[in-house]
């Protein structure tokens, strides 16, 4: 599987951001070229189409090349980029869904089930938000509730039970705070996900795909291995929750993202994750089969790292490396 090197993206996002208006002016007038070439025979505008490109592609360079802590933020959040289920689809083969807690319900904001990657049985568990405004609905935008950290701990369990290793695809603004899922006991069914991920006694890896939220995120990536794509995020609070609780004003989001190290570069130098799978320019959605390919090569390479170690080792390195955690970018 290949890097995603290429400076061109594959594809055009259906929506921008906001620091991206002036990109979209530019391959929108590209788009509207090639238009009006096509109604109009005779008519040939690729020379100017394609100086347009040769612009709106140093343009994504530029935009691309130092991002700030909020802007990272942003593109974690694209409303174009690969969810948990295009992930289960593009890297997985004959997944199985498993649903339900046996307990209340089946959370549709947390999927998993039986799976094979590159041709190994595995269990695989991951947020999932939705990619339009039904499902996301139906999806809860990610955020969890009891229902599906206890549909987590059971499929960890089961994972345990038949030795099967354990990928988890976090993908969260964090776990829901609604009345009905405290009511439910939100932190306790946090709590005992979390502590399922440090008691099985199989591979377990992970990967921070887009936002990483909270305890609602802790609760799958408590893992041997723990992987963030370029420009995802990984934090106990999302920026406009900081702002809130330290400023009284959400609008000072820029400054708690830049306070608060939630980047995967940040993250890497404290010791929080192992490693980063670098993205697309311009991000994951604009060439989502580099993507594909750079998460599962990672995906590989952990498993790689963990498999084959005994039960007791497993469970007493990933316990230790989150007892240590914080220590590395701490003593720098």
């Amino acid at each position: 599987m290949s890097e995603p090197k290429s400076d061109r993206p594959t594809t055009e996002p259906s929506s921008y951001l906001d620091f991206e208006k002036p990109l979209a002016e530019i391959e929108g007038k590209a788009r509207e070229l090639r238009a009006m070439a096509r109604q109009n025979e005779g008519v040939d505008m690729e020379d100017e189409a394609k100086a347009l490109d040769a612009k709106a592609a140093t343009m994504l360079r530029d935009l691309y090349k130092s991002l700030t802590p909020w802007r990272k933020c942003q593109v974690a959040r694209h409303p174009d980029r690969p969810h948990c289920r295009d992930y289960i689809d593009a890297l997985f083969q004959e997944f199985t869904p498993l649903a339900g807690d046996r307990n209340f319900a089946d959370d549709l904001a947390v999927m998993g089930g039986l799976a094979r990657f590159n041709d190994q049985p595995v269990m695989v568990i991951g947020h999932e938000k939705g990619n339009d405004t039904k499902s996301r609905i139906e999806r809860n935008f990610g955020m969890a509730r009891p229902e599906g950290y206890r549909k987590a701990v059971r499929l960890m369990e089961m994972a345990d039970k038949f030795n099967l290793p354990v990928i988890t695809i976090v993908d969260t603004p964090g776990a829901y705070p609604g009345k009905g899922a405290e009511e439910r006991g939100q932190s306790e069914a946090i709590a005992r996900s979390t502590e399922k991920c440090l008691q099985i006694g199989v591979p377990l890896v992970s990967v921070v795909i887009g936002e990483g939220g909270s305890g609602g995120a802790v609760a799958f990536a408590t893992a041997n291995r723990v992987a963030m794509m370029e420009h995802s995020v990984y934090s106990v609070i999302t920026p406009e929750g900081c702002a809130s609780i330290l400023w009284k004003d959400s609008e000072k989001m820029r400054e708690a993202a830049e306070a608060m190290r939630l980047t995967a570069q940040n993250l890497l130098d404290l010791g929080v994750i192992d490693r980063i799978i670098p993205e697309p320019l311009g991000g994951a959605h604009r060439d989502r089969k580099a993507s594909y390919d750079a998460v599962g090569k990672a995906i590989g390479t952990m498993l790689g790292e963990v498999t084959g170690h005994s039960r007791d080792k497993l469970i007493k390195d990933r316990r230790g490396k989150f007892l240590s955690m914080g220590s590395k970018g701490l003593a720098a």
